[in-house]
């Protein structure tokens, strides 16, 4: 029954999203000329609020447990586990006091995608090529040096890739590592997003109505005499002791 609904909603929600898209294309140009990047930052969380509501035109729900403990005008490594591409769009607008930005794959900021494209291109992520280790490495410590001087923050998905079952992978420690290496005093904060695998069960085509999803920002880890990889292990634990799989 779920399925037969989601043929019925799905070409709603994509028309939502793609409007969004399309028209927050020119006002985030636009914004960014007139304004720099204060103003474009704006435009991107308004434009995420609009991505993330279209969430309910599939009578899904979206449950944001945010940390107000968390401290301002500091850098945070926020590491969460990654079940769809929808994942992001709640984290941009929900912690969009901590200016977050993404490590994202070069494809993505070259594929001409109105309004993604654009944000990843100019909006201050690290986009890698990842046939390319140099490169990469480049990107980060780019996106490193920025957290250290502008105070950003990060999103990173040390898995690597989506679970689409719902199912963690090992968590991968070279983005984060990188990352530290220029803030070694940047917290880092767990994210547990549970569900939001089960919006593309069947694909991208139809998506699935009437899911729950949710995102819990958890407390940050404490990282005193910690390597890298031990903060990443313990990241792991503590998300995977709150992923519903």
């Amino acid at each position: 029954m779920r399925k037969f609904f989601g043929f019925i909603l799905t070409p709603i929600f994509y028309l939502c999203f793609s409007t969004a898209l399309l028209v927050f294309h020119p006002i985030q140009w636009l914004c960014l000329r007139l304004g720099g990047y204060g103003a474009h930052k704006k435009s991107v969380d308004v434009l995420n609020f609009f991505l993330t509501a279209c969430n309910y035109t599939l009578f899904n729900t979206v449950t944001f447990r945010d940390n107000k403990n968390l401290p301002v005008g500091v850098p945070v490594i926020f590491v969460a586990n990654h079940q769809s591409t929808f994942d992001i769009p709640p984290l941009i607008y929900f912690l969009r006091r901590f200016h977050g930005k993404f490590i994202s794959k070069v494809e993505l900021a070259n594929a001409h995608i109105p309004s993604i494209s654009f944000n990843l291109l100019h909006g201050g992520a690290a986009n890698i090529d990842r046939k390319d280790p140099k490169q990469s490495i480049s990107e980060i410590l780019k996106l490193a040096n920025n957290m250290k001087t502008k105070h950003w923050s990060a999103f990173i998905f040390p898995e690597g890739t989506r679970a689409k079952d719902g199912k963690m992978k090992s968590f991968h420690v070279g983005g984060i590592a990188t990352l530290l290496k220029k803030n070694p005093d940047a917290l880092i904060v767990p994210i547990a997003i549970n569900h939001s695998y089960q919006m593309v069960r069947y694909g991208l085509f139809p998506l699935k109505p009437f899911v729950h999803m949710t995102w819990e920002v958890l407390n940050p880890i404490d990282t005193a005499g910690q390597t890298a990889e031990e903060i990443v292990k313990r990241a792991e634990e503590v998300i995977r002791a709150k992923v519903e799989a």
